[in-house]
């Protein structure tokens, strides 16, 4: 979604000051409005009637703050990544400024005021909204919040233009502050390639197991054209969809049907092209260790399935069989192999580096 489809989806902001005091009394008891922050609302009317919702409000929370606040200030962290469109995961229910003094300790729970304003080259206007730059928004989501949230904004950041090296910079500058050792693991992960915050968390839970070769977006050739996989295991020709509602709820312009007719045809050409497909979904989110299980078997089976095309037919010269370490280490990170095989994994740095 572009930052001006983004934006233009939250509904318009009714503020208190602006309203006769009866009639907003009588919207009220009326449930046709609900409440933003204090002074702040928005017509129930407005409001999608699903899961939408929640990031509307959340948008327009921040419209409410921008209208309000009378002193100099800028959006940041998850705030300034929902005005640049960037996804966050969850929708955030807090709003995010950084203001030029200290704040009051008394005020509005639901806005979290940083202080000190940074400097004229990291901070911007967006659709009329102050916010942090990109690059800045990137690093201070990193440095502040899970990790594995902050890869997809990272990632997202990146399909907006972020500029890495810009980020790599920002982080140098505020070396030894808290999270930044952190910030620079998310901001080396990051890849523009992964196009929903599913695909960013299942990169984030393989590479915490050990799995660093997992490429975004990687064409196949197959009897139907060319198909580019969520993410893949080039060595093991392992096709890892993440598959999310949308795609089969025909929200996308084609009917549930034949939305999942489609995507039959789609992994049939896969496999017949030699890729194993291994689905993942929101539920197998909540268990990684079930979902790291699931594709180390899958790289087993494809390893033993290698090794089957590459025996020797009648009257060739045989060929090297893949050793054991080979067999069952399809797909994972040099550091990651042990002499046990990846059964002894532990977390890799990534996974226990803390702020």
């Amino acid at each position: 979604m572009s930052r001006a489809a983004q934006l233009s989806d939250a509904p318009a902001v009714l503020l208190a000051r602006d309203v006769d005091p009866a009639d907003l009394r009588r919207r009220r008891t009326a449930q046709a409005v609900r409440q933003l922050r204090r002074g702040a609302y928005v017509a129930a009317a407005d409001l999608a009637g699903d899961n939408r919702a929640g990031g509307q409000l959340t948008l327009a929370t921040i419209e409410a703050v921008h209208q309000q606040l009378r002193i100099p200030f800028v959006f940041s962290h998850e705030s300034a990544a929902l005005v640049w469109g960037c996804a966050v995961w969850p929708t955030p229910t807090r709003t995010h400024i950084i203001q030029a003094d200290r704040p009051n300790r008394r005020g509005d729970p639901q806005l979290v005021r940083h202080h000190g304003l940074p400097p004229s080259n990291e901070r911007t206007v967006v659709a009329g909204l102050p916010v942090t730059t990109l690059e800045r928004t990137v690093i201070d989501c990193a440095a502040a919040i899970a990790p594995d949230r902050a890869l997809v904004i990272a990632d997202g950041a990146l399909r907006r233009g972020a500029d890495r090296d810009r980020m790599v910079r920002l982080m140098d500058l505020r070396a030894g502050h808290r999270g930044i050792r952190r910030a620079r693991l998310v901001v080396e992960l990051a890849d523009a390639g992964a196009e929903s915050p599913g695909e960013s968390l299942t990169r984030w839970v393989l590479a915490s197991a050990g799995f660093d070769a997992v490429k975004t977006q990687v064409p196949v050739v197959t009897r139907l054209g060319v198909f580019r996989i969520d993410l893949g295991l080039v060595a093991a020709r392992l096709a890892i969809e993440f598959d999310g509602f949308v795609k089969y709820s025909g929200a996308l312009g084609s009917t549930a049907p034949e939305a999942v007719f489609a995507e039959k045809r789609r992994q049939d050409a896969l496999e017949e092209a030699g890729w194993m497909v291994l689905r993942v979904t929101w539920s197998d989110l909540r268990d990684p260790d079930a979902l790291v299980r699931r594709v180390r078997s899958a790289c087993r089976r494809a390893a033993q399935r290698q090794g089957a095309e590459s025996l020797p037919k009648p009257g060739s010269r045989p060929s090297r069989r893949p050793g054991p370490s080979e067999s069952r280490d399809v797909g994972l990170s040099p550091v990651a192999r042990t002499r046990e095989g990846p059964r002894d994994l532990g977390r890799p740095s990534v996974a226990r580096t803390r702020p």
